[in-house]
């Protein structure tokens, strides 16, 4: 990886004359032309900090997308500034929530990635979580009030865990 840095001053429409450190980046065996650039306000911060923070930075935005994509973040249909404000908090939360509940089902041996036909899943996305944690909670609440070993609910058992799994993954 090849690196250069230095400072500057950045102008613009709304700040004018900001100082700034600026990194180049460019990974070993890319072309001349590609290169990242990186910038803080902080000048005081070596290129290896800024580089390093950086990529730091995927292990927030991987949760972000997530909550954007499955929980609904940025789909909010409230007609005030206000309401929003009270509305991504919870749906943040939402998301804290299942992803702990969805860890300690995994620690169980009970969270798994969802069969796909075209790539094989590394490991569970939030997706998969979340249908695992609609399973245990229908599971522990709305579905548990039959005994166990009887065969017939008011459909057959065996048809209920498909309408679960089915409903889980498409809820």
């Amino acid at each position: 990886m090849e690196l250069a840095t230095g400072t500057g001053v950045w102008y613009g429409r709304v700040v004018r004359g900001r100082p700034l450190r600026w990194v180049l980046v460019r990974p070993a065996g890319e072309a001349p032309g590609t290169l990242q650039v990186l910038l803080s306000t902080d000048l005081a911060l070596d290129a290896a900090v800024i580089l390093t923070t950086y990529a730091q930075r995927g292990a927030l935005e991987v949760p972000f997308a997530q909550v954007r994509a499955h929980v609904g973040v940025e789909t909010q249909r409230q007609w005030t500034n206000r309401a929003i404000a009270r509305t991504t908090p919870v749906l943040l939360g939402l998301f804290s929530l299942v992803t702990v509940l969805a860890n300690r089902l995994h620690a169980q041996g009970l969270l798994r990635a969802q069969a796909c036909a075209w790539y094989q899943k590394q490991a569970p996305p939030f997706s998969d979580a979340l249908a695992t944690v609609r399973r245990y909670l229908w599971a522990e609440t709305l579905f548990d009030n039959s005994p166990k070993d009887t065969v017939l609910l008011k459909i057959p058992r065996h048809q209920l865990h498909i309408w679960q799994e089915a409903l889980a993954c498409a809820a």
